[in-house]
């Protein structure tokens, strides 16, 4: 334990990837994701990522290239895979069902009901191709367990891949499949719970049960995510047996990342109502702070599309509540741990997890 507590920052995970610190910032979705946060991540030594999955594989080359202007150190790009609950088309029943529920929220915009929206989704395996060549240090994904020959060809391309797991289950089919690093996610977790052998409702279960059950199934390395937000919690995680932590809400909440100031503010509000998990912002089951439109379809999520579509939906609310100053009708991710939030700067928060978790298991090394 002497020898762990004493060299923290130099995990066969942080060795493998050449990291100072074995901290992963989570990936976001939504245009959360930026060139600012990843790359500044990377460059204070830990690993940044860009979540890419909505992203086209013409525009996922352009986000590697960028990011590469930006950085010289290892970052991940981040895919879902298809999920065999996506729904990409509506029908005129579905949709104007679907679209009645939200009237009263375009109603208090001031804005007539949209048609329904047309936009398509990126193919996954352009968008495959497009990160393979790009050759990120890591491809990390989530919702599935890529095909054995996705997985040999990062492997021969000398890319990580780092899967998401919410329970001992899918963790084992993960390295099962050749994955070479999984994230065990907890249901702390702010945004999409990434469950993919069973309905994610049925898999609830915290990181600090999840992440030594997978530790002692598996024998490649477990990277522990979910309610982690400064050095105490970096501290239990590896002191559970992960080789490294991936930390998402506390980095959303600084002014690097692609988050509103609504957004931001609504982390950081002392008097925040708490979180939920909910289906109404995408389709899928995820994690956000309670507010109006995630109280008013509370009782009706049955009703509601599938992901994407349900996502394209319910993202036309964005701009004009954005303009409007109206947080109680936008998707606000975050996790539980919210309340420990204190820093809206890259900086600040880095040297917060940094000195944090020496001050637990020991000062490591300074870093670059």
């Amino acid at each position: 334990m002497s020898q762990a507590r004493k060299n923290w920052r130099d995990s066969a995970f942080a060795r493998r990837l050449g990291l100072a610190a074995p901290i992963i910032q989570g990936p976001f979705g939504g245009g959360l994701s930026s060139l600012a946060l990843a790359a500044g991540v990377s460059n204070a030594g830990g690993l940044g990522s860009f979540g890419v999955h909505h992203l086209d594989g013409a525009a996922i080359a352009a986000t590697a290239a960028a990011l590469r202007q930006h950085t010289d150190r290892p970052f991940a790009l981040n895919l879902w895979l298809p999920h065999r609950s996506d729904q990409r088309s509506w029908s005129d029943e579905h949709f104007a069902r679907v679209a009645e529920l939200f009237r009263g929220h375009f109603d208090s915009l001031e804005l007539p009901l949209p048609q329904q929206p047309t936009a398509t989704w990126p193919c996954f395996d352009e968008q495959l191709e497009a990160v393979l060549q790009a050759r990120p240090a890591v491809f990390s994904f989530v919702y599935g367990v890529p095909s054995e020959q996705a997985v040999e060809r990062c492997r021969s391309a000398g890319i990580l891949t780092l899967g998401t797991a919410t329970s001992v289950a899918e963790a084992r089919a993960l390295e099962a499949a050749g994955v070479e690093a999984v994230v065990a996610s907890g249901f702390e977790a702010g945004g999409h719970r990434a469950a993919f052998l069973a309905d994610p409702e049925e898999g609830l279960i915290g990181t600090l049960a999840l992440v030594p059950q997978v530790v002692d199934a598996l024998h490649i390395p477990v990277v522990a995510a979910g309610g982690i937000a400064d050095g105490r919690g970096v501290a239990a995680a590896l002191c559970l047996g992960a080789q490294a932590v991936q930390i998402g809400t506390a980095f959303l909440a600084c002014r690097e990342s692609g988050t509103s100031d609504l957004h931001r503010q609504a982390l950081l509000d002392p008097n925040s109502p708490g979180t939920a998990l909910t289906r109404a912002f995408s389709g899928r089951l995820a994690r956000g702070i309670r507010n109006r439109l995630l109280e008013d379809l509370a009782a009706s999520q049955h009703l509601l599309a599938g992901y994407p579509a349900q996502g394209e939906f319910a993202s036309l609310l964005k701009p004009p509540a954005l303009a409007q100053g109206c947080g109680d009708l936008l998707a606000l991710w975050s996790g539980q741990s919210a309340p420990l939030l204190r820093d809206t700067e890259l900086a600040a928060l880095w040297r917060r997890l940094l000195t944090g978790t020496d001050a637990l298991l020991g000062a490591g090394p300074s870093t670059p």
